[in-house]
């Protein structure tokens, strides 16, 4: 890592986004570090840096533009340069699409796609002169569609498919492009799924136990950007569901609906 690297983390105060937080400070960087809950975030800032110097806060709905463009520019005001952006932000879904309000779907897309699309619109002048990197925080269903979460994955397949293409587009300015496919996950991101009516579920349906920790997914992405790699793929069930789906999909499809079909409480019959 050079001398002064800026990281900026949206969703930063919970999951993969927290341990990121956490394990770049450890290694000497600056953070921009913005979530929804302000207090979460000074919380934060105080456990890493209490001076403030190194850690700049903002309170940010990355759904909306306006803030987006705010934080990014608060950033440079306080920090001058942007090396690395973390589009960390999400939410997720638990309904059939037959039953889901459109409201829900629609909430999807404007966190989880737009919401990484403004942060890096905005920071894209500061990166291409850093020649940083740009990473996506995308999933399983960034690459097949699964059960009850038809807004979840839609709105990773639009972020895979746009991260693709904004690589392509910068093979020649030095700015990097890392689409990270984590896995299952041990983060509140289940607890605060939305259901049908996009209320939070509460709960999650699956055995975190079972799952990677947040900690050792922060680790392989901070080692995913200092080798520039192209993409990141976690858990061997992630590899086997991978591969499996590029030469017998229709199988695949039966396992993913059986699957999801024995968590607690699934919408599936």
């Amino acid at each position: 890592m050079k001398q002064k690297t800026v990281v900026v983390i949206t969703g930063a105060t919970s999951g993969i986004g927290l341990a990121c937080a956490q394990q770049f400070f450890a290694k000497g960087a600056h953070l921009a570090l913005c979530a929804r809950n302000l207090e979460d975030l000074k919380r934060l800032q105080n456990q890493l840096d209490t001076s403030g110097q190194k850690v700049f806060v903002q309170q940010v709905d990355v759904a909306k533009q306006e803030e987006c463009e705010i934080f990014i520019a608060e950033t440079i005001k306080h920090f001058g340069q942007i090396d690395i952006l973390i589009n960390n932000a999400g939410i997720t879904m638990r309904a059939l699409f037959s039953e889901v309000n459109l409201d829900v779907l629609k909430k999807l897309m404007d966190v989880n796609f737009w919401g990484s699309v403004y942060c890096t619109k905005f920071a894209m002048p500061y990166l291409l002169k850093s020649k940083g990197s740009i990473v996506g925080m995308s999933s399983v269903a960034g690459y097949k569609g699964l059960p009850t979460r038809s807004g979840y994955s839609a709105s990773k397949f639009a972020l895979e498919g746009w991260l693709e293409s904004l690589r392509i587009e910068n093979l020649k300015t030095g700015v990097h492009v890392l689409i990270a496919r984590p896995g299952f996950t041990a983060t509140n991101i289940r607890n605060t799924a939305m259901n049908a009516q996009g209320a939070a579920q509460g709960e999650s349906h699956k055995d975190e136990a079972q799952s990677m920790s947040a900690d050792e997914v922060a680790k392989h992405v901070i080692q995913a950007i200092e080798k520039r790699c192209n993409y990141l793929l976690l858990t061997s069930n992630a590899h086997l569901t991978f591969w499996l789906n590029k030469f017998v999909p229709k199988w695949v499809d039966q396992q993913v609906f059986k699957f999801v079909a024995k968590e607690k409480d699934s919408p599936l019959k």
